[in-house]
């Protein structure tokens, strides 16, 4: 049964069909503004290229940037109703506090704080009052707001306060659609509502990117699944990714990391992405990308969620080079690079015509970028390979040598055999890697649950949580025999009486297909 991967980028949309763990095909396709356009494009070409039709595909997986780039440059945001269960603490720092000006006035954000929330210990600082939840959402209704966040202080310990005011909420606005803090983030009140909130703001895109990518599918004549990319290089369902878009928007590096991971057998190792626009390091450990620390910030909003930790560098093959060639970059070209680079016939000077210019690369018309001198075009192009050897050091966290992975389609920017004092590969399919990725990507579940270890020993209950979470994956289409543990996390809850400790179990499985 054959599967394709399509990754959207900045500038490009890549596509790659596999065959169980066989790269069949793979293309690479320039990203178009409305974005599907260009996933559907990508999907005629690898099919075609491949040889079969789309109604022989057994499953899709796409990772987008609909959902980072609306965050980013503050549009199409939906207006968002928060609740936090709190009072009477926490009233001196209110809901969207240090946010940027620009990211607060391009939401509408209606906030109010009620009776509620846990002290460290377990203990509520005030039981729910219903009255003021129902009039909270009443109120939502009256201004049209239907995405509603529900947070409350420490629900990452017990978020049975969250889930009886949800329920409280439908009760008077049935329609609403409502995220809870505790579904999303992790501990630390402000980092998981935020984390929440732009989870919320998303959620009218979600569904009209979800419901595109559907129909545009069904229109190309693919009949099987599709799948969204998530932050940790794992497959959710479309549903599911309506439901949480913001648990997607680190996709495109993640599956980079995961397909150079996969091309070049590398479990350990420095990945360099080099797009059109960006180049994106992380590093790789035991083949899953290195997750960031709890504080993470998206679109200039503190956040605590799942991502990976990936150090971005404005430099690409698009990158716009001044006329002297002193500058490169963090500008770019983006998707109009066949049109508006010099070897493509365009009048813009990029990174990909100092490639070309000096000698590095074979790329559209050479006699376009003659009148460069090559020994200036070298030696930008060296400045070029320091500025990663730079952005490599950053990512290291060791003396360890690992060698550095190149993949992307502005790949041709690195020449060297060597960055620094790392080695360099260049894996075959390097510059469809992140559609590779994603392709390959496995299906995952996880439960975070709080046991009392003086009823079950710990061995015992993470076995009980193991089995729930195997469950979880069969249902999620998981082959039960690919299943395997990648995190066990245990909290021992000092604060709590009797030895209450929070578990977290996360396996991953191969998605079963049926040839």
């Amino acid at each position: 049964m054959y599967r394709v991967g399509i990754d959207v980028g900045g500038t490009n949309t890549d596509a790659a069909l596999m065959q169980r763990r066989r790269v069949v095909h793979a293309v690479k396709t320039p990203t178009t503004a409305d974005v599907t356009t260009g996933v559907l494009e990508a999907l005629r070409q690898v099919t075609a290229g491949a040889g079969i039709a789309a109604a022989q595909l057994g499953a899709v997986m796409i990772g987008t940037t609909h959902f980072i780039n609306a965050l980013v440059e503050r549009r199409r945001l939906a207006a968002v109703g928060v609740l936090r269960l709190a009072l009477p603490t926490t009233t001196a720092i209110p809901p969207l506090s240090g946010w940027p000006e620009e990211m607060r006035a391009a939401l509408n954000v209606h906030s109010r704080m009620v009776d509620g929330g846990l002290e460290v210990d377990g203990r509520e600082i005030a039981p729910l009052v219903p009255r003021q939840i129902q009039d909270f959402a009443t109120d939502c209704s009256r201004r049209g707001i239907r995405h509603l966040v529900v947070s409350g202080v420490f629900s990452a310990l017990d978020d049975s306060q969250e889930r009886a005011a949800a329920q409280l909420i439908r009760e008077v606005y049935p329609t609403a659609q409502i995220t809870l803090s505790s579904q999303i983030g992790q501990m630390g009140l402000l980092e998981r509502e935020n984390a929440a909130i732009l989870n919320a703001a998303l959620g009218d895109l979600a569904q009209l990117t979800v419901d595109a990518f559907a129909a545009a599918l069904r229109a190309a004549g693919v009949s099987a699944p599709f799948f969204l990319t998530q932050n940790d290089g794992t497959l959710m369902s479309a549903a599911t990714a309506a439901r949480f878009p913001i648990m997607t928007v680190s996709s495109g590096p993640t599956n980079s990391m995961r397909g150079a991971a996969f091309l070049s057998g590398c479990a350990d190792a420095i990945v360099v992405d080099i797009g059109g626009t960006t180049s994106d390091i992380g590093a790789l450990v035991k083949g899953f990308p290195r997750q960031a620390g709890l504080a993470v910030e998206l679109a200039g909003v503190r956040t605590n969620f799942r991502m990976p930790d990936v150090y971005c560098v404005g430099l690409g093959g698009g990158s716009l080079v001044s006329p002297d060639l002193a500058s490169i970059g963090p500008q770019s070209v983006g998707y109009r690079l066949t049109s508006d680079a010099l070897v493509f016939g365009g009048s813009t000077l990029t990174a990909s015509d100092l490639a070309v210019a000096a000698g590095l690369a074979q790329l559209g018309e050479a006699a376009a970028v003659a009148h460069l001198d090559r020994q200036q075009a070298r030696a930008c192009m060296d400045r070029i390979q320091q500025r990663l050897s730079d952005a490599i050091e950053r990512v290291r966290t060791s003396a360890a040598i690992v060698p550095v992975v190149i993949v992307g389609g502005g790949s041709i920017l690195v020449s060297a055999d060597r960055l620094g004092e790392l080695p360099v590969v260049i894996p075959p399919h390097h510059g469809a890697a992140n559609a590779v990725g994603a392709a390959m990507a496995q299906v995952s579940a996880q439960e975070d649950r709080v046991v009392d270890l003086a009823a079950m020993p710990a061995e015992a209950a993470i076995e009980a949580i193991r089995a729930d979470v195997r469950e979880s994956l069969i249902a999620a289409g998981a082959d039960p025999g690919s299943m395997a543990v990648v995190d066990v996390e245990t909290l021992p809850l000092s604060y709590l009486p009797g030895q209450l400790t929070r578990i977290r179990v996360r396996m991953v499985g191969e998605l079963l297909l049926t040839d």
